[in-house]
């Protein structure tokens, strides 16, 4: 595939005048959906939750939707990509990491960027319950480098029915995404990272006690820190260099045998070029690289607001691309 500097986005509302409002402000709003919940046990007896939604005629095409970072089911982007392939005709199945639902998972682990064996869980899960020919899988962020990770890696036995996937504003190399979570400018959200996963690191060393050293989080200053102290030993790697290189969807992109197209913005705050398949994309015969020049991280607003975001419009294209 390649790298394209072209792109049909046509720039956000006037008012998202820099990355940083590009990524916030899209955070908000977004389409009212009824999901029809799921709870799906996995083979460790831990859970996590499915939410649908259904064609009542039902659907021979189904759209998998995995979020980001401490994201839910519930996000803005979310919702989006339900309500509008659900519109035209698919099912949709945006699915929640586990401790993202809104209840906690039982087992001691969370869930994290290399995360693979719950995404093929809930995709094996789908297909058996639905008589599905196509699928596509869609991701936001950590969604869209999960995404990528999983098709590479199960390149060999995923079914016929599974056409691709689609990854926006996706960090490919997960130390090179950490580092920018250092940038002064993107405080903001590596304190709320931070916060929302030591609360629940919180919960869990309530219900077991003693696995980490909780007292750590008060050190914690850079977020290779909590990746060091507390990621890592929960996961039984020897520390954060391990970590970043078991969860960089890049170290495994050479086995990708379904298209992904990867979209990511030039001016998205928290994912700078390091963390781009810069040099993966251009002679990979199934990896495509989309820059924009606007967009900030997961955002893509349009600037007639009573259209969807530009994600969903991108993402129908490509599909029908496959497809057609």
């Amino acid at each position: 595939m390649a790298i394209s500097r072209s792109s049909n986005y046509p720039g956000p509302p006037w008012y998202q005048f820099n990355g940083h409002l590009q990524t916030i402000l899209p955070a908000f709003g977004g389409p009212e959906v009824t999901y029809q919940r799921e709870r799906l046990t996995l083979e460790d007896g831990d859970f996590v939750d499915l939410d649908w939604l259904r064609q009542e005629q039902g659907s021979s095409a189904l759209v998998i939707l995995t979020h980001g970072l401490e994201g839910n089911s519930q996000r803005p982007y979310m919702r989006s990509a339900a309500h509008f392939f659900h519109e035209r005709g698919w099912d949709a199945l945006s699915w929640n990491c586990r401790s993202c639902s809104g209840e906690m998972n039982r087992a001691l682990r969370l869930y994290h960027h290399g995360e693979i064996e719950d995404i093929h869980a809930v995709t094996s899960h789908a297909l058996n319950v639905g008589a599905y020919s196509q699928v596509v899988l869609i991701g936001y962020s950590m969604g869209g480098a999960m995404l990528t990770k999983y098709l590479s890696v199960h390149h060999d036995r995923l079914p016929e029915s599974i056409i691709g996937g689609i990854a926006f504003s996706s960090p490919f190399d997960l130390k090179a995404s950490v580092d920018a979570l250092e940038i002064p400018g993107n405080k903001i959200y590596k304190k709320r990272f931070l916060r929302q996963l030591s609360e629940k690191l919180k919960i869990k060393n309530e219900r077991y006690p003693g696995v980490v050293d909780i007292s750590k989080l008060a050190d914690v200053r850079a977020w290779r820190d909590f990746d060091e102290w507390f990621t890592a030993p929960l996961l039984q790697l020897g520390g954060a260099d391990d970590f970043y290189e078991i969860a960089s969807a890049k170290n495994f992109v050479h086995t990708l045998n379904r298209p992904v197209l990867a979209v990511s913005a030039l001016n998205d705050p928290i994912i700078t070029d390091d963390c781009l398949p810069l040099e993966e994309a251009p002679n990979h015969k199934y990896l495509q690289l989309e820059l924009t020049e606007e967009g900030g991280h997961v955002g893509f607003s349009l600037k007639d607001r009573s259209k969807n975001n530009w994600m969903n419009l991108r993402a129908w294209e490509e599909i029908n691309r496959w497809i057609n």
